[in-house]
């Protein structure tokens, strides 16, 4: 299936879902371990009807979810293809219908408390230094470039955060190493407000909303970071 763009997503107004990095994701409170157990198990149900089922983690008080396609195809403009993780149409199709089971099943959505980290590393030769990368995170040479076209680590198991590389000259010698949270809008504003309140500085916001990179006092850098194409009514531009 075709990956869906920002826009896409964002006109199909999904009820509890939030697109962060490479998927959509959701949040369902529960009372405790058979609640979310119970849940999980109509999930199931409606992930077998379509052959198509949802990343899951559970405790005794939420349900996180997470929908992606894992062989999702991206088209480059001169019609290169490439196989890619990313939402299809067959996600949102399962996120609507995830949404009505919660709702028989009377939980809460919570897609304010819903987050992705990333790892963001700063080189110049990604292609070099990247199967390190991938035996030292995820322990197999396949992990280098799984579900994308460039360098990045992606461990299937999902047991630790993806590693992604940007571009830095041999003589730059900034902070290398950054984190990434990816965030809904709101949620993102409120917590680079926190950041600051807590001693934090903003380092850069030439890219707000959908980047904004954050110090704390020894300089240390992370970036909030906002799909601002998926969501429905954002205005891409930040200037709303």
């Amino acid at each position: 299936m075709d990956m869906l763009m920002g826009d896409a997503i964002a006109a199909a107004k999904l009820a509890d879902w939030v697109k962060l990095a490479q998927g959509l994701h959701a949040r369902y409170l529960v009372d405790d371990f058979g609640a979310g157990a119970r849940f999980l198990a109509a999930v199931g149900e409606a992930g077998a009807a379509v052959d198509h089922y949802p990343t899951v983690a559970m405790s005794a008080g939420h349900v996180d979810l997470k929908l992606v396609t894992a062989d999702a195809i991206y088209r480059e403009e001169d019609g290169t293809e490439h196989v890619v993780e990313w939402p299809t149409q067959q996600d949102l199709d399962l996120a609507r219908r995830i949404t009505e089971v919660a709702a028989e099943h009377r939980l809460t959505p919570d897609p304010k408390s819903v987050s992705v980290i990333e790892l963001g590393l700063d080189t110049a030769d990604s292609g070099t230094i990247a199967p390190v990368w991938a035996a030292l995170l995820a322990g197999e040479a396949q992990a280098q470039g799984r579900g994308t076209p460039s360098d990045e680590i992606r461990d299937a198991t999902g047991r630790v955060p993806n590693l992604w590389f940007g571009g830095a000259s041999e003589e730059d010698s900034r902070q290398r190493f950054h984190v990434e949270v990816y965030l809904g809008p709101e949620e993102a504003k409120e917590r680079i407000a926190a950041a600051l309140a807590a001693g934090g500085t903003v380092a850069d916001d030439s890219e707000a909303p959908g980047m904004t990179v954050v110090a704390d006092q020894d300089g240390n850098l992370g970036v909030i970071c906002v799909d601002t194409s998926a969501v429905a009514g954002d205005d891409p531009t930040g200037q709303a």
